[in-house]
């Protein structure tokens, strides 16, 4: 694991949870736009985790649907 080499900024951590989820679902709409994405929910559990966040499939299932809004043919 890589190790902090720079000072961490003053409120790097004072996000709420629903705005780290709002950031998530923007920061995976930018990677799709850029077709820079092999497995979408995989990056989402991520980022999730990354952020501090509950990972489960419900998780991701729910930022999925926000990131792709559009209903999907069954």
């Amino acid at each position: 694991m890589d190790e902090q080499r720079e000072p961490i900024e003053d409120g790097h951590d004072d996000a709420s949870d629903a705005q780290k989820l709002d950031g998530i679902v923007e920061q995976v709409r930018g990677d799709l736009a850029m077709s820079a994405v092999d497995d979408v929910r995989s990056m989402i559990r991520d980022r999730l985790r990354d952020a501090g966040l509950p990972d489960s499939e419900r998780d991701v299932d729910v930022v999925a649907a926000r990131v792709d809004p559009s209903p999907k043919a069954g």
